[in-house]
């Protein structure tokens, strides 16, 4: 049998030969061959075992020739340092949102002080800002919605799997949560705008009801925007992630509908401006 490092080699070429990342490559080989990096590393130079190789030239098979993302053949994302569970009606974890949930743990300590809160995820998802924000902060009572049942159903498998003790419901946006109130509210809408081009292994893989955000990749936004503050408490956050060039629109949008209140807009660590949060103190 050829070695790990052999294997590895002719199979990340064939990745990027055909256009996808060699990252997803290692992943599948971290996966199948139950080590981890450090692991990996230290046993290059061994065979591979056969039935290690039959299904990690399967997955790749899967993830370069099928098209199918990575994470759908491995079963779950690693997200904030859990792993959530993925499948097609949800959108996979980006990077991105990690610093979301950083940035919304930060001002709640800063506008809080640490007391307990009611926080809300709007369009959850896989449930990956909701449930984590459950598990790391214990004063935060997490509600979570989204308008598809199927997200909602893999959302609930995550919360019980990761043991958090997030409340879901079913509906669109801020409808279902008339008469509640929060004291957070944090949201990661659809915000790519309808004709704008998405790879082909997003696009054939992930909910189009999660993607996309209306012409301007600004409807979900609106929507919330318009009516935050009927179900926020008088000292809110309002905390957004977004497309890198709609900061200053999103902006525009918060000044016409709410007043007194903070804007503050925070690039990634990649230097793109993704997050947008609104403080009322």
């Amino acid at each position: 049998m050829p070695t790990f490092r052999e294997v590895l080699k002719i199979n990340e070429q064939y990745a990027i030969d055909n256009l996808k990342e060699d990252s997803g490559v290692k992943i599948l080989m971290l996966h199948f061959s139950k080590m981890n990096s450090s692991n990996l590393l230290l046993s290059m130079d061994e065979e591979i075992p056969e039935d290690v190789y039959k299904e990690f030239l399967y997955g790749v098979d899967r993830y370069v020739a099928k098209n199918i993302p990575v994470q759908h053949i491995i079963g779950y994302e690693e997200f904030y340092g859990h792993k959530f569970i993925v499948n097609g009606n949800v959108l996979i974890p980006r990077f991105e949102t990690e610093e979301l949930v950083a940035n919304v743990l930060m001002y709640y300590d800063e506008v809080f002080d640490s007391k307990e809160v009611n926080v809300v995820d709007v369009g959850t998802g896989s449930g990956c800002l909701a449930v984590t924000l459950d598990i790391e902060e214990k004063n935060m009572t997490l509600t979570a919605t989204d308008i598809s049942n199927e997200a909602l159903d893999v959302a609930k498998l995550n919360n019980e799997k990761l043991k958090g003790n997030v409340s879901f419901i079913l509906g669109d946006m801020l409808e279902p949560l008339e008469g509640m109130k929060f004291d957070i509210l944090v949201s990661n809408p659809p915000y790519i705008p309808n004709h704008e081009y998405v790879e082909n292994l997003v696009i054939d893989n992930e909910p189009s009801v999660a993607l996309f955000g209306g012409e301007d990749g600004l409807d979900y936004y609106k929507k919330i925007i318009k009516n935050a503050e009927s179900i926020l408490n008088e000292k809110y956050i309002i905390a957004f992630e977004h497309a890198f060039n709609k900061a200053k629109q999103l902006k525009k949008i918060i000044k016409k509908h709410i007043h007194n209140v903070e804007i503050i807009q925070i690039k990634d660590m990649q230097g793109k401006d993704r997050m947008t949060f609104v403080i009322k103190k």
